[in-house]
Order: C-alpha cells, then structure tokens, then sequence
C-alpha cells in the first residue's frame, strides 16, 4: 500500500467521525441558541412594547418602556448626561419598531471589535453620539410629542454644549423625528400667537397661560409640551431618514384590509381571527399611512380605507435625506421591486412623494437628497458600510 494511502483516515473512522459530528450538532445548535438568546434578550422588553405597549402604557404596567436617553444599558435623565463639550454637533439616533438603541451600536452577528454607526461617528467625524430608547406600541404622534420635550429639555439643559442638532431615524424612527418637528413648529406658531395678542411671548421656559392655550387655534388637547418647545428647532440642520415609510407601510395596509375583510365575513373563526389581528399595537396600526399627528387617529373615520391624513412638511431650514434600501435585483419588474423597497418598506413610501416629492413646495431653506442602495434590506441599512459612509460625508 503506498504511504498516501497507508496516512489517510479509514472509511469507518471518516463515518465514525461524521456521525460524531451529527450528534453534536443539536448540542452545538442549543449553544448558539443560549448563546444568541443572552445577546439579544435586551430585545425583548422593546419587541413586547412594539407588539403591546399601548395596553401595557395603559395599565401602567412596569414592563412599558418610557422614552429616555440611554446609556450603558440604562435610562439616563437629562441632567445625569453630563454635556461639556461646547458647541459640539450632537447626532441624536432614533430606532425603529421594536427596536432599541443598541442597533445603533453592536450587534451578535458582527465581527468581534467591529462597531456600528454610532461609535464610530463620534470617534471618526468628532461628533457627540446620543441614544434614544421608546415605546414602539404607542402612538406614532405620543411618541413625536414626548421626543420633541425630551429635545427641548436637552437644549435648555445644556445651552452651551449643544451645537448643530443632527437626527437619524431608522424605520418608524424617522417618522417620530418628522411627528416631533411638526408638534415644535406647531408650538412656535402658538408663541408667536400669544406673543402677538398679549405683546411678548413666554420666556423661554415659562408655561403657557391655560386660558390662552385652550382658546387658541393651535391648542394641543391633553399635549405633555410646554412653551419651550420649540427651542431645539434652532439647533436643528440635518435629519436622515433610513427606510422609513413615509407615505405608509404596505404591510400594515395589507394587515388592516385582512382584519376588515375577516369580519366583514361575519363567521365566529374570521371574527376571533380578526379580532386577534386587531390587537396589534396603536403604533403598528399608525404605519398604514404614517399617521403622525392625534386628530387624525382620533377621527371618526381613523378605520376607512382611506383615513383622514394631515399633512406634516418639512422643516424650514433643514436638510433632509431619504436614504433607501433595494432589496431585490435589478433584473425584476420596475414595478415589484418599487413596491416591495427593502422588503418591508416600498421605495414609493421611502421616498414620501405627497411629502418630499414636489421641490417647489418645499420651505425656505429646506432640501431633500435621495440616495438608493442596492440589494440591501430594511436591516441591512443599519450595516451597511456605504450607509455609514454617506452619513460620515453629510451629518
């Protein structure tokens, strides 16, 4: 026998060897999944309140994620941020549904050392990265009202630190970015309203008379903003919005045609199954046509096919960019790949036509860029070192 042959493995120890190794791997696969499960069980609190947070909101349970800066982990006041750097840019990032602030930073699957678009802004473009955790359940406009207090508490807290405010949504982030804008700049016109009938607007910082408030056109019913709300709006220059649905999401539409279809059948099982589907959270159901201010999922006709929608513009003075995901190829019909975008976002929405489409309607001072990457889904925009780059060049 020729020495090659005499130093390779016998046929029974090679099937001895891969039996061995067919047996191990249900213990292997139970490791990765303990191994998995203990990296991403932050995950679990923020897909619980983007499945459920407004029931859990609303009985005040334990479990319901209040919004709040984020650091190491853990929720952190204002005040405990400890901002000294002066007029330094400050990127303030804003997950998606179900998500939490750890997107923007690490994530299980990535190469070991490697970090994602936050740390490594701040270590590379010199800027100051901040982390915001919310209720993905609640409503898209509870949540633009509360981030736009949470700004303005963050610009008087610290005046001097904060210079240019950049902010970066992903998914539903970036439509409670565009629902905080619209509830500051409603606020600013309420001032300047009160300013105008009374001869001075409030101090920055002071309330607004009540009387005044309920009397005035652009009363905010049961709003948590106070006078000073408008003040992060100064610092404002940019705002990137990474897959996010702003004319609505097909899915979602998709979801309500089904649980109306379901009932209109009027048989038990397709009234159990419909009403099952309906208990998807109130911020799930915003999505169908990005309902990002209250009057309109208070209306009466919030259900009809076609709900009441007020328009939400951009921001005077900002610079906007509409970063897309295209998730199938090149060679697939125009019109499939426009509708299902980056799988879970249309491009049609990404680009938000009946709201960036018309660059002559846009305010003074504001501007939109569009940039499409290829054969990238909704998650992998979070990832991708392109995305990274762009954001790099033009925060």
């Amino acid at each position: 026998m020729p020495d090659s042959d005499a130093n390779q493995p016998s046929r029974f120890r090679r099937a001895l060897g891969a039996v061995g190794r067919a047996a191990l791997l249900p213990v292997r696969g139970a490791g990765y999944l303990v191994r998995s499960g203990k990296a991403h069980q932050h995950f679990f609190l923020p897909v619980l309140n983007g499945a459920l947070g407004d029931q859990l909101a609303a009985r005040y349970d334990p479990r319901a994620i209040r919004m709040s800066f984020r650091r190491g982990g853990h929720d952190v006041a204002v005040a405990d941020l400890r901002l000294s750097e002066p007029h330094q840019k400050t990127v303030v990032f804003i997950h998606g549904l179900m998500g939490d602030e750890l997107i923007w930073q690490t994530g299980f699957q990535d190469a070991p050392g490697s970090r994602r678009y936050g740390p490594r802004l701040a270590e590379e473009a010199n800027i100051r990265a901040l982390y915001v955790r919310f209720n993905s359940g609640l409503h898209l406009s509870e949540n633009g009202r509360e981030l736009s207090r949470l700004l303005t508490e963050l610009v008087i807290t610290y005046p001097d630190a904060i210079g240019e405010l950049v902010l970066v949504g992903h998914s539903m982030g970036g439509l409670i970015i565009r629902s905080a804008g619209y509830y500051a700049a409603l606020d600013a016109r309420l001032r300047e309203e009160l300013g105008e009938r009374e001869g001075a607007a409030p101090a920055l910082g002071e309330e607004l008379p009540n009387s005044a408030s309920a009397n005035s056109p652009f009363f905010i019913p049961h709003s948590s903003l106070s006078a000073t709300s408008t003040s992060w709006l100064a610092h404002l220059r940019s705002v990137f919005l990474l897959g996010t649905p702003n004319d609505g999401s097909w899915l979602e539409q998709n979801s309500h045609l089904t649980a109306r279809l379901l009932n209109r059948i009027n048989l038990f099982p397709t009234r159990f199954l419909s009403k099952a589907l309906n208990q998807r959270s109130n911020g799930i159901k915003d999505l169908r046509y990005s309902i990002l201010v209250d009057e309109d999922w208070q209306d009466a006709h919030a259900n009809d096919l076609t709900p009441p929608r007020t328009p939400v513009p951009p921001l005077p003075g900002v610079r906007y960019h509409i970063l897309i995901g295209a998730w199938l190829r090149t060679s697939r019909p125009v019109a499939l790949r426009e509708y299902f975008g980056d799988g879970l976002v249309g491009q049609g929405s990404a680009r938000g036509h009946a709201t960036f489409g018309d660059e002559a309607t846009l305010p003074a001072g504001a501007s939109v860029r569009t940039a499409v990457f290829s054969q990238q889904h909704h998650g992998g925009l979070l990832t991708h070192p392109e995305v990274f780059q762009y954001l790099k060049h033009w925060a």
